[in-house]
C-alpha cells in the first residue's frame, strides 16, 4: 500500500474513531422460545442475571452513541443454559447487525434491541 493511500484511510477514519460512546444502566433485550413460539422484551439492568426458560442472560454493559441514544446499541451478553456447564454464549451483541454476532442454540433467540438510558 502506498504512503498516500495509508495516510487517506487514517484521515477517514479520525472522525469514526473520535465519535463518543456511553455506557447505559441497561438495555432491551428480545427473547424468542422457538418451540413454544413465546417470545418477550426484557429490560435488564447492567449487572442483573435474568432468567427466561432454561436461559440465564447477564447483562455486562451496553452502550451507544452519546450524540444518538436510541440509535444503534452494543450489549456485552453473557447467557447460560441450565442444561450445559458452560456459557452458549459471552459476547458483544449488535442490535443494528443481530447476525454478526448471535446466539447459537437450537431452542432459543436473544438478541438486543437498544440500549436503556432512562
Amino acid at each position: 500500500m502506498t504512503r498516500a493511500l495509508v495516510l487517506a484511510l487514517l484521515a477517514a477514519a479520525a472522525p469514526a474513531a473520535a465519535q463518543e460512546v456511553r455506557s447505559a444502566p441497561g438495555a432491551v433485550l428480545r427473547y424468542l422460545d422457538k418451540m413454544s413460539g413465546q417470545a418477550a422484551d426484557i429490560e435488564i439492568a447492567r449487572g442483573q442475571v435474568v432468567t427466561r426458560g432454561r436461559l440465564s442472560i447477564l447483562l455486562d454493559d451496553c452502550r451507544y452513541r452519546a450524540d444518538n441514544p436510541a440509535g444503534d446499541a452494543w450489549a456485552h451478553v453473557t447467557v447460560r443454559d441450565s442444561l450445559a456447564a458452560a456459557p452458549v454464549f459471552s459476547g458483544w451483541m449488535i442490535a443494528s447487525s443481530p447476525a454478526l454476532s448471535a446466539l447459537d442454540h437450537p431452542r432459543f433467540d436473544v438478541w438486543v434491541l437498544r440500549c436503556a438510558v432512562d
